[in-house]
């Protein structure tokens, strides 16, 4: 008698389509808001707000190496889960007080840190788990496990998506003259927080009922016996050579000296790309390969160098491309201005409307052997990738700095972008599963999560370079007869009024400061003018300025603010002297100066194109090297 296999879906994808749709809601919603936050609320430049950015985005792919090694020898995914669900719900509640407390800017900044910390690791736990525990759910060889993947890549599109569109509509405010309103950023935080509160009340409550085999056994249980399962006794586990882990820790100490000290990365870039170089060492110089093995692996860390490339321009979207959305982009629709966030829906949505299209183009290819190799599609992907930036720097060569370009331009990147992710995005884990020796798999899965890691880093560096027309230098003490003189000039309500392109006459001082203390100040009897469009970057990074002075020179721009600070459980008012670079240095890449937007935009195109086309013209080479895998 032959088993019949039910064509529907168990109960439990659907509840793990669930629980990974809001968990992804958290994770975009957050990042759709989250440089918008620390540019205009916590006064952060841009540079340093990227620099942040991809700090947190790189470790959020780093973690996952920790969560899944405790998941599959100790806590089994279940608890896992739960745990990283928590810890980023703490997170999410604790930016949601770093936004409620964001007039306090450094006790912001250190819940902010912390809120990051707890999303960070909650992510690792929860990330390489949830998905795992899919084709559990079906018997070996069930024809059904492949559309069942595609319906929970459903949820985590489907999260994407709605996300910026909730949080960004709920934490990205303007008023009448439209500045940004940094007190609603918390909302946009609390919407993510409840979002993985959904995300894990439904797991908890449901996952008993609904995450079993076919035979009713539990999926995600700790293992009983952690280092002795039957399922690893055919593999013989991978010993581990004293001399050689003295050896990767004393290269690894090297590196990070190198990139630390040598290269001046932060200490979170220096970690991080020092683990993507000692790993993938320790693991082709194991003498157990054979030399097919160790080809095929060498194939996997060449992609994974390439794909590197891939992430860290694709990746702009929530960093340089959300500033260049804000900033110069006419956002202006039927007398509505969208919130920048939401550009961040248009990849999800092409993602929706196109992948179904490019399983076709795929499959009516490969029914004529014409289905170009693995090598051949990712240097497609980098391809689209350079003509997205080709395309966008099109349309911003020659503005200026105060002028506003048609969304298309972004909007057309994205859809470009969207088609170059459909080409490479999907071979990547299949692969590492397909080239892998069966007993380095989960150690050559960790290697390309760690590509992403430093992709995501990188494309934080790569933000920086952002040029920026003005710049926060530092927030200065001072004492009261300077604050005086500042008071004395108000920069009164006709002056905002005013278009981008006038000039405002604001008095001048002969000023002496450092970055922390404001010395002397004296007035020159001078007027001096300053662009409206510098003043209106000013009034939008810090909306409660009131009052200005300009400083002789006319590279310095002294403001005054008064904030709200808590002190012994009151509200007291604290006044606040900003002073603001009005021509900071502009940035340079490998000799390039970065003066304008285009300039900027051509990095991406360089690097891109270059990229795929070395890896187009080494293909045949990596097919041979694959040794017959395609």
């Amino acid at each position: 008698m032959t088993e019949t296999v039910s064509k529907k879906h168990p109960k439990g994808l659907y509840l793990l389509y669930f629980t990974e749709m809001w968990e992804r809601f958290s994770y975009y919603g957050m990042r759709a808001i989250f440089t918008l936050y620390m540019v205009n609320a916590l006064f952060l430049d841009k540079s340093m707000a990227s620099k942040i950015y991809g700090s947190y985005t790189g470790l959020v792919y780093l973690t996952p190496l920790l969560g899944g090694y405790i998941a599959d020898r100790y806590w089994g995914n279940r608890k896992s889960i739960i745990f990283g669900g928590l810890l980023m719900a703490l997170g999410q509640f604790l930016m949601f007080f770093s936004g409620s407390i964001y007039h306090d800017v450094e006790t912001a900044k250190m819940v902010m840190y912390g809120g990051l910390g707890f999303l960070i690791f909650g992510n690792g736990f929860f990330k390489p788990n949830i998905s795992t525990m899919v084709g559990q759910l079906y018997k070996p060889g069930d024809s059904r496990v492949d559309s069942a993947f595609t319906i929970f890549y459903q949820g985590i599109n489907l999260g994407a998506l709605i996300a910026p569109l909730v949080c960004g509509g709920l934490g990205e405010q303007y008023d009448v003259n439209g500045l940004i309103v940094p007190s609603q950023f918390k909302y946009g935080f609390l919407a993510a927080a409840i979002g993985m509160i959904l995300s894990l009340a439904a797991f908890i409550w449901l996952k008993n009922k609904y995450i079993h085999t076919p035979d009713g056994e539990p999926v995600g249980m700790p293992p009983k016996q952690a280092y002795n399962r039957k399922e690893e006794q055919s593999t013989p586990p991978v010993k581990s050579n004293p001399l050689k882990v003295v050896i990767a820790v004393i290269g690894w100490l090297a590196l990070f000296a190198g990139f630390y000290f040598g290269v001046k990365l932060d200490e979170i870039g220096a970690m991080i790309f020092s683990t993507c170089l000692v790993l993938p060492f320790m693991i082709i110089s194991d003498k157990s390969l054979t030399n097919i093995e160790r080809d095929r692996i060498l194939v996997i860390y060449i992609i994974a160098f390439f794909v590197i490339f891939f992430w860290s321009a694709f990746e702009q979207a929530g960093a340089s491309l959300t500033f260049f959305a804000q900033e110069q982009t006419d956002r202006n629709i039927f007398g509505w201005s969208m919130p920048a966030s939401f550009f961040q829906i248009f990849n999800a949505m092409f993602i929706v409307i196109l992948a179904p299209i490019a399983v076709s183009v795929w499959s009516f290819l490969a029914a004529r052997g014409k289905e170009p190799a693995s090598p051949v599609k990712q240097s497609m992907g980098l391809g689209f990738l350079a003509l997205g930036y080709l395309f966008i720097a099109w349309g911003v060569n020659g503005i200026q700095p105060w002028d506003k370009v048609s969304m298309i331009w972004l909007v057309g990147l994205y859809l470009i972008h969207t088609v170059g992710e459909l080409c490479l995005s999907p071979i990547g884990l299949s692969m590492v599963v397909k080239l892998a020796p069966v007993r380095f798999v989960s150690l050559l899965m960790g290697v390309w999560f760690m590509s992403t890691a430093t992709a995501n880093k990188f494309a934080g560096d790569l933000s920086a370079l952002y040029p920026e027309e003005v710049k926060l230098e530092s927030v200065a003490t001072a004492s009261n007869d300077i604050i005086s003189l500042v008071q004395d000039n108000v920069l009164g309500d006709d002056v905002w009024s005013r278009s981008v392109k006038d000039r405002v006459g604001i008095p001048s001082v002969k000023a002496e400061f450092d970055k922390n203390e404001m010395k002397s100040m004296t007035l020159s009897n001078e007027v001096d003018s300053l662009s409206m469009y510098s003043l209106k970057l000013i009034k939008t990074a810090s909306p409660s300025i009131t009052k200005a002075l300009i400083s002789d020179d006319g590279n310095y721009l002294f403001a005054y603010k008064q904030v709200e600070k808590r002190k012994d459980k009151d509200l007291v008012k604290e006044d606040r002297l900003e002073v603001w670079n009005l021509h900071p240095k502009k940035p340079s890449f490998l000799g390039m100066q970065i003066n304008t937007l285009y300039d900027f935009f051509m990095i991406f195109v360089y690097m891109a194109g270059a990229a795929a086309l070395i890896l187009f013209v080494i293909h045949k080479w990596l097919l041979k090297k694959m040794h017959g895998v395609r």
